[in-house]
Formats: structure tokens, sequence, C-alpha cells
């Protein structure tokens, strides 16, 4: 049998993760974007609109989305930035951190699965291959861009 390209395997894994995370995450009426968003925004300090897409590798129109929807479930809030009166960070509301500590726990579980299914050695060079392979591509050594 003929084996996948690296792209394949994590294309398909990344959907798996992806359907899991959804389904875990339909079970509190909310979706694994949710948990994503929830997951990247600090939540004592809040955090700077504009460092989230980045943070989170979304575009800009997909996060606005996702925002506004946080906003009108009340999971998060927009506040000026009292440094810097042109930016907006966000805050997580009480109910905002209620549901990051339950979107925390289900990474974390997965995260253990994981561990305790292939052991501590495998998990180790399995984050070491990853990182290898972002900086392959951040450094631009696949192709001569």
């Amino acid at each position: 049998m003929e084996k996948k390209t690296i792209d394949q395997l994590l294309r398909s894994t990344w959907q798996a993760i992806a359907r899991m995370y959804n389904e875990e995450a339909s079970k509190y009426e909310s979706t694994m974007a949710t948990g994503f968003t929830l997951l990247s925004i600090d939540p004592k300090k809040g955090t700077p609109s504009t460092s989230l897409g980045p943070k989170m590798g979304m575009e800009a129109t997909s996060l606005s989305r996702t925002l506004k929807t946080l906003e009108e479930k009340k999971l998060i809030e927009r506040r000026a930035n009292p440094n810097d009166g042109r930016s907006v960070l966000i805050y997580l509301t009480e109910r905002g951190k209620v549901n990051r500590d339950v979107s925390r726990v289900a990474v974390l579980k997965f995260n253990q699965a994981i561990k305790d299914d292939i052991g501590e050695e495998a998990f180790e060079n399995f984050h070491n291959t990853i990182e290898k392979i972002n900086n392959l591509i951040k450094n631009k050594k696949v192709f001569n861009f």
C-alpha cells in the first residue's frame, strides 16, 4: 500500500480532531472555533483584538464573525485599550471564563489520551517533528520563495 504524504496525514488528522472537538463542544452548545478563541484570550489581562488573528492563524473576516458570535453569547466583551485609544482589548466575561475552562479541560484530556496511548517519548518526538516542519516552512527552506 502506498504511504500517504505528510500533508494528507495532517489534513485528515486535523479534520478528525475538528470533528471530535465539535462533537464534544456541541454538548455545551458550542463549537471548536469558540473554544479555540476563548483559549486564545488572556483570562486576566484580556487580549488585543489585532493580535488574536495571527495568534490563531485566522483571517480577519473569520475572526470578526467569531468575535461577534462570542459577544452575542455574552462570552466576551470589547473594551477600549487604556494604553492606546485606537485599539480594542477582548476580555472574557464570567460565562466566557467558565466556557474557556471547559475547553481547556477537553484539550488537556485529548493530549493526555494521546500521551497514554503512544507514550511520553513518542509524544515528545511528535512535538519535535511538528516544530521542525513549522520551522522549515517559516524559514522558507522547502521552496525557494
